[in-house]
C-alpha cells in the first residue's frame, strides 16, 4: 500500500510540473507574440543630432545617414527612431513625440506588414529649422516618445540627445555590420557650408569691383586668363579685409562613433575675419559659385584647399591654398626660396598678386602628390565638386 501511495504521489507531482511548464511556456509565447510592450529609442549617431545634417537635406531626397537597421518604416532623415516588434500582420503603431525647443509635438502612424518582426520606425519630426540654425553650442534635449500598437498603450520612453552646434559638420560615422563596424562617409555635408546666396556676397563683390582688377564678373564668358583674373579679384578683396589664419578647426565632439569638423558659416567668417583651411575653402567656394565659376573642395588628411575650373567643360583646373589669404610668412610654405627677405619695398598690390600665384603653386603641388587617392575618394580624401548635381542633394544651411 505504501509503495502504491508513493507512486501516486510522484505521478501527481510530475503532472503538476508538466502543467506548470505548459502554462509557463504559454505565458512566454503570449507575451512575445501578443503582449510585447517593449520598445526603445535608437539612432545611428551615438545620441547626437547634427542641425547641419537636417537643414541641408530638408528639401531633397538624399539619405546620407543610412537607416539604423532593416526593415524600417518612416523617413530615415528624421535621424531618431524607435525599435519595436510587431504583433501580427499589418500591425498599426502610433508614435507621439513631445515638443522640445528644437521641434514641435508630432503624431505619426505606420503599418508594420510582417508578424512578430523587429522594425525600426522613424517618427515624423516637426523640426524648428530656425532654432537648429541658431544653435551655436551643443545642447542636451530629452526626446520623449509615447507609443501604442493596435490601440493598446505601449508606454513611454525617454532618451537624452545632444543637439550639436550648427558649425559641426558630420564627416562620417561607424555603422554596425554584423560583428564589425563599417565607416560610412558623409563628407558631402561639406557642401552645406558653401553659401553662394548669402546677402553679404553682393557687398564683397562690389568691393572687389572697386579695386578695378576686373570690370565685371562674367564667369566663363571669357578665356581662362579672364577666369583667373576674376578669382584673383576675390582673393585680393579678402586680403584687403585683413583675414587672419585661425587654427581652430575640430569639433568639441569626442566619440568613436561619429566624426565631425568645425566649420565657420559664411557670416561667421566675414564677421570675425578669421579662417582656417576649411573655413577659407568653403568661403572661397561660396564666392566662386556666386560668380558662376565651378569650385571644388579638396580634402587630404588634416587639411583642405579649394580648386576651380577655368573652363565651362572642366578640362582645366587650378587650386588655391586659402590659408595664404591671411598675414602669413611665405618662408613657412617655400623655405628654400627665402621669399620674405625679398619682400621689402613691394606694394600691397604686388604682395597680393605674389601670394595668389604662390598659393596656386603650393596647392597644385599638394594636389599632384595626392591625385590618385583624391580621384578614388580614398579614406580621408575628398574631391568634391560643388556642382548643380551636388546642390540638388545638399542645400546650403544659410548664414
Amino acid at each position: 500500500m505504501l509503495k502504491l501511495y508513493l507512486a501516486v504521489r510522484w505521478r501527481d507531482v510530475f503532472i503538476a510540473l508538466g502543467i506548470a511548464l505548459v502554462i509557463g511556456a504559454g505565458v512566454v509565447v503570449y507575451r512575445s507574440t501578443y503582449a510585447n510592450t517593449d520598445f526603445e529609442i535608437v539612432d545611428a549617431l551615438g545620441g547626437n543630432i547634427f542641425p547641419s545634417a537636417i537643414l541641408s537635406v530638408a528639401t531633397t531626397d538624399v539619405e546620407l545617414i543610412q537607416p539604423v537597421d532593416t526593415p524600417y518604416a518612416g523617413n530615415p532623415k528624421s535621424l531618431v527612431a524607435v525599435k519595436v516588434r510587431s504583433r501580427g500582420k499589418n500591425s498599426r503603431i502610433r508614435l507621439e513625440v513631445e515638443p522640445t525647443p528644437f521641434f514641435a509635438r508630432s503624431v505619426s502612424e505606420f503599418v508594420l506588414p510582417d508578424s512578430r518582426r523587429d522594425y525600426i520606425v522613424y517618427p515624423d519630426i516637426a523640426w524648428d529649422y530656425e532654432a537648429l540654425r541658431a544653435n551655436r553650442q551643443a545642447e542636451p534635449v530629452s526626446l520623449i516618445v509615447s507609443a501604442s500598437m493596435n490601440g493598446e498603450d505601449l508606454g513611454k520612453r525617454v532618451r537624452t540627445f545632444s543637439v550639436r552646434s550648427i558649425n559641426d559638420c558630420l564627416l562620417g560615422y561607424m555603422k554596425p555590420v554584423g560583428k564589425r563596424n563599417q565607416f560610412v562617409s558623409t563628407r558631402l555635408f561639406f557642401a552645406a557650408y558653401v553659401n553662394e546666396e548669402n546677402p553679404m556676397i553682393d557687398h564683397v563683390l562690389r568691393e572687389a569691383l572697386n579695386t578695378r582688377i576686373v570690370n565685371r564678373f562674367q564667369g566663363y564668358q571669357g578665356d581662362s586668363a579672364a577666369v583667373v583674373r576674376q578669382v584673383y579679384a576675390l582673393w585680393n578683396v579678402l586680403q584687403r579685409r585683413e583675414f587672419k589664419y585661425s587654427s581652430v578647426s575640430y569639433s568639441s565632439l569626442s566619440s568613436n562613433i561619429v566624426f565631425a569638423q568645425r566649420v565657420r558659416t559664411f557670416d561667421d567668417a566675414l564677421a570675425s575675419s578669421q579662417i582656417n583651411c576649411v573655413d577659407g575653402s568653403v568661403l572661397f567656394a561660396s564666392l566662386l559659385r556666386a560668380i558662376n565659376i565651378d569650385p571644388v573642395l579638396v580634402r587630404i588628411p588634416g587639411h583642405m584647399f579649394v580648386g576651380f575650373y577655368t573652363d565651362t567643360n572642366h578640362h582645366s583646373i587650378k587650386f588655391l591654398e586659402t590659408t595664404m589669404i591671411g598675414d602669413i610668412n611665405l618662408d613657412d610654405y617655400f623655405p628654400a626660396e627665402q621669399l620674405d627677405s625679398t619682400m621689402a619695398g613691394k606694394s600691397r598690390s604686388a604682395m597680393s598678386r605674389l601670394t595668389f600665384d604662390k598659393s596656386m603653386e603650393y596647392a597644385t603641388v599638394r594636389y599632384e602628390r595626392n591625385r590618385d587617392k583624391l580621384r578614388n575618394n580614398s579614406a580621408g580624401y575628398m574631391f568634391l565638386e560643388i556642382s548643380k548635381g551636388v546642390r540638388s542633394k545638399i542645400q546650403s544651411i544659410g548664414r
